[in-house]
């Protein structure tokens, strides 16, 4: 897309004024011009440049233009964004930007206290950076007029909308932007920011809901020097931490592990070899985790170890490399990771794979080979959010002091994500939740009912203000400073390894722990095991499953490929040679089990091993590349072949296929919000977040396609 050359020409004259003057630019970036003309036009839109690629300024600079030119006064811009930690590190910028034309910013979520917030009340703010769950705070509170306080709001930008986009925080957001533009009454101008969206379109009409603005994707393309790659196979984390000591001396590395307890791990094997290495998870203090973040952004010869929470655009100063233990799950993470570099001029962005696992070396792989083909993951935001849109109908109860039992859905009508919930489904969540006592509805008005405050009002109803749920954790105090966080099931494990731990990268000796106050006291000790965090089993996409897939059967080495990485991977493609004579086999090992290699990715696998259990009357196992048989189910691959094929004759598969295999005496939790569900549309909720019948039915496409050579079955 070729950006307007007269773009910067219709900003209002104090915002060109203070470009040149003071920004000192000499123009605007392509995305800038590009992303000018679009906001000034009135657009809906979603703008994508790379981390750093001036997308913070491409919304606000033509947001503050119309702020200027047509005297917005309160809160008139709402910047939002998925966690504290980047509302944080864009808050000096954001004084910044709207100083430049007089105006002000102003910061509120969970860690902002009360006398600020006061303040912020009594002189409200122009730009207002917020999380969804304050909003959703603001909106329920009695202390915060949040009618008069959001009643000059004309426009949000989200940052980072493609971690939104996904999940049911993504299906909240744009639920409050619905409540938003009422109280507003206005059509509220919606502004996605993003480096890694692989559905722009979809994304920016899911953000416009009931919007009747016109929706553009502004994406200024262009070429962008190839980054330097690398992937290594080093088979343990303990040979991982070797080589970060030794890789890159004298400079800044960011190491991304996708879990807290290797997190830990990785951190105290680098301590204990001296390496300056700082920590940052979720677990982790706010204090902990801002003063690590300091002293490696002031460093010169030093790592930090983090989860992904360092993949969303915070700032931690000019990098020189990113080191990915094993793989992400997606490109998406992956090029946000890889993101962090290559910022200052004549340099590159960079990414070093360092494998300690078979799995993970084929996973990387495959990662790097989606990104040479340009392929970037469709976020895929959910039109069928019940378990949000119950959410919803409890919040505007409390919101509106009993919402009028008529008039409630007005609040969210055109909403995207409850697109395809049916009227008919609406009335029965309602229904449901009165017959329950969760809503009462008097005089017409709907309420909390007993019920719903003994589930969700604890703790003044926190739990409304999410819409995920948190695991018990006890907070670490070494005397009155609080190291983090550790989960309780972890503290009462009498299994584990010792009875001290390591947090924040240092081993700490348990000296008391106050249950009812959810506090666990601890001393530095000597040694310690690492802490768990218990969450859901990694599911691959069918996109990077398939990769894989291609990355065993080729014969082709990546340029970035190690000599290790070489030998390894091909020592993978001889144990998998079967690959080359079917492309969906079976193979029966000694252990008497059969694998259906479909490489379809989890989330499908696990319709259709369902479905091949109630058909064979014998238990059938999901996994991501494979579906296992056993016991009676693996007797004959004449009868497994026979059950694929009988499940090819009824397709194409629907959510209803996938719901009744939903077990009724052993429910997953997928959200806390499932009691508010009649049992047909919670058994249908729980297979659309765990289950994907475009994936099934893709596999099942395949097999098809294979029966024309009856040979690639065998």
């Amino acid at each position: 897309m070729t950006p307007p050359r007269d773009a910067i020409d219709r900003l209002s004259p104090a915002v060109r004024y203070q470009i040149a003057n003071g920004l000192g630019w000499s123009g605007l970036r392509p995305v800038q011009a590009l992303s000018t003309e679009a906001i000034l036009d009135g657009a809906n839109c979603v703008v994508l440049a790379p981390t750093a690629g001036g997308k913070t300024e491409a919304a606000f600079l033509p947001l503050l233009s119309r702020m200027d030119v047509e005297d917005w006064r309160g809160v008139s811009v709402l910047y939002v964004a998925p966690i504290r930690a980047l509302l944080n590190n864009q808050e000096a910028r954001l004084h910044r930007l709207t100083g430049l034309i007089g105006r002000r910013a102003g910061k509120w979520h969970g860690d902002v206290k009360e006398p600020a917030r006061r303040r912020l009340m009594d002189e409200p703010p122009d730009v207002l950076a917020i999380t969804p769950e304050s909003l959703e705070a603001m909106l329920l509170s009695t202390r915060t007029p949040a009618r008069r306080f959001l009643a000059h709001v004309r426009a949000v930008v989200i940052d980072e909308v493609h971690a939104f986009a996904g999940d049911d925080r993504g299906a909240h957001l744009v639920a409050l932007m619905e409540r938003i533009s009422r109280i507003a009454e206005a059509d509220i101008q919606r502004i996605g920011l993003s480096a890694t969206v692989g559905d722009p379109e979809t994304i920016v009409a899911w953000l416009s809901g009931s919007s009747l603005r016109p929706q553009r994707v502004v994406d200024p393309g262009g070429t962008r020097k190839p980054p330097e790659l690398a992937l290594d196979f080093v088979g343990s984390l303990d040979n991982a931490a070797l080589l970060i000591d030794r890789l890159y001396p004298g400079t800044r590395r960011l190491v991304f592990v996708d879990s807290r307890r290797r997190v830990e791990e990785l951190g105290h094997r680098l301590s204990q070899r001296g390496v300056d290495v700082y920590l940052s998870h979720s677990s982790l203090a706010l204090s902990e985790r801002t003063a690590a973040e300091k002293a490696f952004e002031e460093g010169t010869n030093c790592v930090i170890v983090a989860t992904s929470a360092l993949e969303l655009g915070i700032d931690v100063g000019d990098l020189d490399h990113v080191i990915q233990i094993d793989a992400p799950s997606s490109v998406s993470s992956f090029l946000q990771r890889m993101g962090r570099t290559g910022r200052r001029a004549g340099t590159k962005a960079n990414c070093t794979f360092l494998a300690t696992d078979d799995d993970a070396l084929l996973r990387a792989a495959a990662i790097i080979d989606l990104f040479r083909n340009g392929y970037v993951e469709p976020a895929g935001p959910s039109s069928w959010s019940p378990h949000v849109l119950a959410h919803q109908s409890i919040a505007l109860s409390m919101q509106e002091r009993g919402a009028a039992a008529h008039a409630w859905w007005g609040w969210l009508e055109g909403c995207a994500a409850f697109r395809e919930v049916s009227t008919s489904e609406r009335e029965a969540i309602v229904r449901h939740m009165v017959y329950n006592d969760i809503l009462v509805e008097a005089d017409a008005r709907l309420a909390l009912g007993a019920r719903g405050e003994r589930l969700y009002g604890a703790r003044n109803f926190l739990e409304l203000y999410a819409v995920f749920s948190t695991p018990r954790v006890l907070r670490v105090l070494y005397g009155q400073t609080e190291v983090g966080v550790v989960d309780a099931a972890f503290l009462q494990d009498k299994e584990r390894q010792s009875p001290n731990f390591v947090l924040a990268g240092r081993p700490w000796r348990i000296v008391g722990v106050d249950w009812k106050g959810g506090t666990c006291s601890v001393e530095p000790a000597e040694a310690g095991s690492y802490p768990r965090w218990f969450g859901q089993p990694v599911t691959l996409a069918r996109s990077l499953c398939q990769a894989m897939r291609r990355v065993l059967h080729s014969s082709d080495h990546d340029a970035s490929w190690s000599k290790r990485a070489v030998a390894a991977i091909e020592a993978q493609r001889a144990s998998h040679a079967f690959l080359d004579d079917a492309p969906l086999p079976l193979e029966e090992d000694s252990n008497g089990r059969c694998r259906w290699w479909t490489f379809g990715g989890g989330a499908g696998n696990r319709i259709l091993a369902g479905l091949l259990e109630a058909e064979l009357g014998a238990r059938v196992s999901p996994g991501n590349t494979f579906i296992t048989f056993v016991d009676g189910a693996a007797e004959s691959a004449v009868a497994i072949r026979q059950a694929i094929d009988a499940l090819v004759a009824r397709a194409p598969l629907g959510w209803a296929d996938a719901a009744r295999l939903v077990d009724p005496d052993q429910r997953s939790r997928v959200s806390k919000f499932q009691p508010c569900l009649p049992k047909e549309i919670e058994h249908g909720l729980i297979a659309r977040e765990t289950m994907s019948v475009d994936d099934a039915n893709e596999t099942l496409a395949a097999w098809k396609r294979s029966a024309s050579n009856p040979e690639s079955r065998a």
